[in-house]
């Protein structure tokens, strides 16, 4: 994988956003929807892979059909903010299937998490018996989302 930033001209981006429109569009249908031949969409694609822009495909899942309909931001703050305290909380986040999401974040607080559960009464069980039993923690502040408005993974 290349480390520099990678040149991404207009026929890279109309690729990149038929794939985030339909990832399970082929390489004929993509070159069809941006009017290019395949070899050349082809090449453009693996390119893209190589240079870390396309990072991975995925199914994006309806949170209730698969019964993870609660959804609460959970910001974190940490007691000790030294390198090693702050990999382990890392580390620990990395291990908790809830947390879907995790940023380190400026302000107040040190982390945002996006953390799924199937209901209030799981939600307390896992803030309970994990997040609040992770080493370091200072506090928790959840909030609790009413309603999703807009939810995209769509970057061009």
């Amino acid at each position: 994988m290349q480390t520099g930033k990678p040149t991404i001209d207009e026929k890279d981006l109309a690729i990149l956003r038929e794939l985030q429109r339909n990832g399970r569009a082929t390489v004929r249908e993509i070159a069809a929807a941006i009017h290019l031949s395949p070899t050349p969409v082809h090449e453009r694609i693996k390119r893209l892979e190589q240079e870390g822009v396309i990072r991975q495909y995925a199914a994006l899942l309806d949170h209730a059909k698969v019964n993870k309909g609660l959804m609460v931001i959970c910001y974190v703050s940490l007691k000790q903010h030294d390198r090693v305290a702050g990999g382990k909380f890392i580390q620990s986040m990395q291990e908790m299937q809830e947390v879907i999401e995790c940023y380190n974040i400026s302000g107040e607080f040190d982390f945002m998490l996006k953390v799924v559960a199937e209901s209030m009464e799981s939600y307390y069980d896992f803030h309970v018996n994990k997040l609040s039993q992770v080493e370091n923690i200072g506090h928790v502040q959840s909030v609790f989302v009413m309603g999703v408005i807009k939810q995209t993974h769509q970057l061009v």
